[in-house]
């Protein structure tokens, strides 16, 4: 592979909802994953925000602005590492973790890999199109040496990964039918919040973009097609977004046989909660950054195996953790680009962060 870069620095674009607990993690874990230097561009400067700018300095990251604003942050009292035109020559991955991701593709990202090609860009969930879909342990196969992927959002990770424990070459789905009751915002933004469930529209044959988004995840590695729907809406709460699936499979599948492959996989926690809540207060007090790292967590009293003709349906609800899940795929594209097969094993640090049960 072109890739396997001896370039082992890395460059967060962004310091909110996702790009704060990166900068964190490959900060804090930046010896143990092999990682030379860690950079983070903020382009704000914010009064408010100066206490978290310093703290992830403190730890290691080093801070990159705008090369017209470098003089505001040292007013603020920031330590400035680099300008962003500067850095983006140092560093071997760039990983945009703001709502800006195509729209920084082509202002910057698509020049930088002119002058470099070999570097890898990565952007989060809502950027559909910056490049190959790809979740952890879902398609690592698609993991090569091409230069732009897409981690895919929270629930995308969350239904690919149902669905692929249910059947590993995915040949005995049938259908999904899912229904992603999302939260209004993030306990860290102030605006977004809403009063009452909205419902999002059906856009297509596949319904919200949900459903389409893991499937095309999941046909970047196997040549499969099958029915899959989704439906979304908004509650007014901050703490997780909760999916209800209906999943079918060709064949008979007694319950036994079902709880046995969720829990022979380390991505999934089973729980016998049934209040997001609680499930998210366990991640502030035993995850990472307040986060779980599993891909979902399944509420086990409301599974319902039904057995109709030759097919059995997987009727029950599920929690998203928050992005811890999208967290672990971003940190798996970067360590493979680094250190190509060997990702899996750096990869193990995180396992105390996967619970089995919550």
């Amino acid at each position: 592979m072109k890739f396997k870069s001896d370039n082992k620095s890395v460059l967060v674009v962004g310091t909110g909802t996702i790009g704060e607990p990166l900068i964190g993690l490959f900060a804090d874990h930046k010896k143990t994953l092999g990682i030379d230097e860690v950079f983070f561009h903020k382009r704000t400067p914010l009064s408010y925000e100066r206490s978290k700018v310093n703290n992830l300095i403190s730890r290691g990251a080093k801070l990159v602005v705008d090369d017209d604003c470098e003089q505001k942050f040292f007013d603020l009292g920031h330590k400035v590492s680099r300008t962003l035109s500067v850095v983006f020559e140092e560093v071997g991955v760039i990983i945009d973790c703001t709502p800006d991701g195509n729209r920084n593709k082509n202002l910057y990202y698509k020049e930088a890999l002119f002058h470099d090609s070999n570097k890898l860009v990565l952007a989060q969930g809502s950027e559909k199109g910056f490049g190959i879909p790809y979740a952890y342990s879902i398609n690592d196969e698609v993991l090569s040496d091409e230069n732009f992927y897409q981690i895919v959002s929270c629930n995308t990770h969350n239904i690919a990964c149902l669905l692929k424990t249910l059947s590993p070459d995915l040949s005995d789905i049938e259908s999904g039918d899912f229904v992603c009751i999302r939260r209004a915002n993030d306990i860290s933004q102030e605006k977004g919040f809403i009063s009452s469930p909205v419902v999002n529209v059906h856009e297509d044959e596949s319904g919200t973009h949900h459903a389409k988004d893991a499937l095309d995840l999941l046909q970047t590695a196997n040549d499969i097609d099958f029915d899959i729907f989704s439906s979304a809406l908004k509650l007014n709460t901050q703490y997780m977004h909760t999916i209800r699936f209906n999943i079918v499979l060709n064949g008979m599948h007694r319950m036994d046989d079902i709880l046995q492959r969720f829990e022979r996989n380390k991505f999934i926690a089973l729980t016998e909660k049934k209040d997001s809540g609680r499930i998210f207060s366990f991640g502030r007090d035993h995850g990472y950054y307040g986060r779980i790292l599993n891909q979902t967590i399944i509420v086990e009293p409301t599974l319902s195996v039904k057995e109709r003709g030759n097919k059995t349906h997987i009727i029950g609800f599920c929690f998203t953790p928050q992005d811890g899940n999208s967290l672990l795929s971003t940190v798996a594209a970067t360590l493979y680009y680094f250190y190509g097969d060997e990702y899996e094993d750096r990869m193990m640090l995180f396992d105390k962060y996967l619970f089995q049960e919550i």
